[in-house]
C-alpha cells in the first residue's frame, strides 16, 4: 500500500513528515493523510516521491516487479542482440 511505502522510505531517510512536506512543497497533513491512507498523493506527487526516494513509481503503487535494462550508449545492433538473448531466455521456460 503506497501510504506504508511512504513512510517507510520517510523514515528510512530520517525524515519528519514535516520535513518531507516541506521538500515537495506541501503540508505536513498532506502527508499525514497519505500515510494515515485517507488520502492519496496526485501524481505529479508520486512522481516527486519516486525521484526523491530513488525509487521507481512503480514500487511505491505496488505494481507487479519489472527489470528494464538501459540501452544508452548501444547501438540498434547491439540492442537486437540483447532482445534477442532475452527471447532465448524466455523461450527455455
Amino acid at each position: 500500500m503506497i501510504a506504508d511505502k511512504i513512510k517507510l522510505l520517510r523514515e528510512k531517510r530520517g525524515y519528519t513528515q514535516a520535513e518531507l512536506a516541506k521538500k515537495l512543497g506541501i503540508t505536513r497533513s498532506s502527508v499525514n493523510a497519505w500515510e494515515m491512507g485517507v488520502s492519496v498523493p496526485s501524481t505529479h506527487y508520486v512522481v516527486e516521491l519516486s525521484l526523491l526516494f530513488n525509487v521507481s513509481t512503480d514500487f511505491l503503487l505496488d505494481m507487479p516487479n519489472s527489470s528494464s535494462v538501459s540501452t544508452e550508449g548501444l547501438s540498434s545492433r547491439e540492442i537486437a542482440s540483447v532482445i534477442e538473448i532475452i527471447e532465448c531466455f524466455r523461450e527455455r521456460k
